[in-house]
């Protein structure tokens, strides 16, 4: 089960995904709301929060996540404040009932990860891409355009044509055809 905590959050954040089952665990935190609360409404208890990248708006609320349910970060970078656990590219990690496989995808920021799970049928893609051909940012530190497509290009390589859902850091979760989305995120990389 998959939950989009921070849907209908009026406040600056990333999207926030609670993945229940039999390893229940959070992607990303975002920030400037009470992600503590929307978990416990849902949740008793929460096992790993699991970071797509160390931006602001993804982390913000880090430090309640884990001081609340005593639980630690899983990242790309353990050199980055707050994660501490690495994820290393190709390392499969349990995200509720399914096994993921996690793809190491800068161009964004240097330490973003993507989590694909054929079995699922289920990419969570980050500020990677999003939906109608949308990508991340390449303006900011660490960004750089090159290696974002270079990056679009590696996941679609990876996930299925048939892929059945794209969860995205910011937006609606694409649920129709969304490895189309995928595809049209590298082109327009490629236009700008």
């Amino acid at each position: 089960m998959i939950s989009n905590l921070a849907q209908g959050v009026r406040a600056f954040t990333s999207n926030v995904y609670l993945v229940s089952g039999d390893r229940t665990v959070l992607i990303d935190t975002g920030a400037n709301f009470d992600v503590v609360d929307a978990v416990r409404s849902r949740v008793d208890d929460l096992e790993a929060v699991v970071l797509t990248h160390t931006h602001r708006d993804h982390v913000g609320n880090l430090d309640a996540v884990t001081d609340a349910f005593g639980i630690d970060a899983w990242g790309y970078d353990t050199s980055i404040d707050g994660v501490d656990h690495g994820i290393a590219d190709g390392e499969t990690v349990r995200l509720g009932d399914h096994e993921y496989e996690a793809l190491h995808t800068p161009g964004h920021k240097n330490d973003h990860l993507c989590f694909y799970s054929e079995e699922a049928g289920v990419l969570f893609a980050g500020d990677l891409v999003f939906q109608n051909g949308s990508f991340g940012r390449t303006d900011l530190e660490e960004g750089d355009r090159e290696t974002l497509i270079e990056s679009i290009d590696r996941v679609l390589e990876r996930i299925d044509p048939e892929l059945e859902e794209m969860h995205t850091g910011h937006g609606p979760s694409v649920t129709v055809e969304p490895y189309d989305h995928v595809e049209l995120s590298s082109q327009m990389a490629r236009q700008m």
